[in-house]
């Protein structure tokens, strides 16, 4: 079985009219995008000023920097296959992700008693990341469970506008928090804290589950796992996203280069992310439309060539203001691209029965990846220096897209082709 061997049903209304706008992509995917705008409110108002605040307020080295922030990202990553597996064993996605959010809003107020520890700091971020881990693949698993097959991209793309549009309000709250608390960061901590409580509540409330009408007999068994890296889609798909999440640095690199490029006062920093977000948002309902009728694979490695620009922007011709504005909008056109439309692929070849098992598979491997890749890139700055390890990480970025583009494209293949109608 190969990608180009999957059909594209229609998503039709019960009286054959075609649905449009939100009603596609239903009600429980509004929902879900409810519970992540309002968790990332809370995650970005932290993560907004973080990376200044450990490099700066701490003095921390490039290359520790980047061992945190791999951290921040992929050293739960096997974790995310946990919270797959059991959601899969227990068909109870909801419940699954439900802990993994209650873990984020425990670890804000972790981050209150670590204080000044970098050790600390790591334990608590750990603990941060291990609920992401947990949560990520059942929520992705709902949202593909939740519309048609071929609406999968605007899915994914309401999906993450509304998770954007959280991480666009995050760091703006975080700086009306601190200007109100005479710059105490414990207020930031605090009110992040309320605010993911109440994404917790928003999923108990709304999100539906999915309903598993099959006998116990009929369920998953252990050795079926397996038979996910013996299908081949989804086995070049995972070596696929794992070259593309190695092509990236993170968002915390990308800000502090730009910082220290263009010498930004610190307390615009979290703007940067403010601008990254809104491009997101505004960009992620139409490509994830755009995706699903001229095909997947084209939008997703389009982003990557938005990323190489970002990488070779940081320390190119351009300056002041309009490099400001560039690095932002493209960095966000790369996210609008790429994430959901990744995850959209993801639930067009893993197969349902094992389908938050899948996703969550191939989620580790990017992450993993992108573990791999943060701490090169801080190795990398701190012996060579910024601009060189910003050209080596274009360069790189180049080779993961050609690879990826040999591994997946196919004309034949429904992601890589417009659909064709009568």
């Amino acid at each position: 079985m190969y990608l180009s061997s999957i059909d594209r049903p229609a998503a039709d209304a019960p009286d054959g009219t075609r649905r449009r706008g939100l009603a596609v992509v239903g009600g429980n995917v509004v929902a879900l995008g409810s519970v992540s705008l309002v968790t990332d409110i809370s995650a970005e108002m932290v993560s907004a000023i973080l990376p200044v605040y450990l490099v700066f307020g701490l003095s921390m080295s490039p290359m520790a920097y980047g061992v945190l922030d791999g951290l921040y990202t992929g050293a739960t990553a096997l974790l995310r296959l946990v919270g797959g597996y059991v959601a899969d064993r227990i068909r109870k996605p909801k419940a699954v992700a439900g802990v993994g959010y209650a873990m984020s809003a425990v670890a804000k107020l972790g981050l209150l008693l670590a204080g000044r520890s970098v050790g600390a700091i790591g334990l608590v971020i750990a603990f941060d990341r291990a609920g992401k881990g947990l949560r990520t693949a059942p929520r992705d698993a709902l949202i593909s469970l939740s519309a048609p097959p071929d609406a999968l991209g605007r899915a994914f793309g309401v999906h993450r506008a509304m998770d954007s549009f959280g991480a666009f309000l995050g760091p703006l709250v975080a700086i009306a928090v601190l200007a109100a608390a005479g710059q105490a960061f414990d207020a930031v901590l605090v009110t992040s804290a309320c605010i993911a409580a109440l994404g917790v509540l928003i999923l108990v409330l709304f999100v539906r589950d999915r309903v598993d009408d099959r006998p116990p007999a009929a369920r998953m068994a252990r050795p079926d796992v397996a038979s996910l890296l013996r299908n081949a889609p989804v086995r070049r798909l995972l070596l696929a996203a794992c070259l593309l999440g190695f092509a990236v640095i993170g968002d915390g690199f990308v800000y502090l280069l730009l910082q220290r490029r263009e010498a930004i006062e610190l307390g615009w920093f979290p703007l940067l992310a403010v601008g990254t977000s809104l491009a997101y948002l505004l960009l992620a309902i139409p490509l994830g439309a755009l995706a699903d009728r001229v095909g997947r694979v084209p939008i997703l490695l389009g982003g990557y060539v938005a990323l190489i620009a970002v990488y070779l922007l940081l320390f190119g011709p351009l300056g002041g203001w309009p490099l400001l504005v560039a690095v932002p909008v493209l960095y966000g056109l790369f996210y609008a691209a790429t994430d959901g439309v990744l995850m959209a692929m993801a639930g067009r070849v893993v197969p349902e029965d094992l389908r938050t098992t899948g996703i969550a598979l191939i989620q580790t491997g990017q992450a993993l990846a992108y573990l791999a890749s943060s701490v090169l890139f801080g190795l990398a700055w701190q012996l060579w220096g910024p601009v060189a390890a910003s050209r080596l990480a274009a360069v790189v970025t180049v080779l993961a897209v050609i690879a990826t583009a040999s591994l997946l494209f196919n004309r034949s293949n429904p992601d890589t082709a417009p659909e064709v109608t009568a």
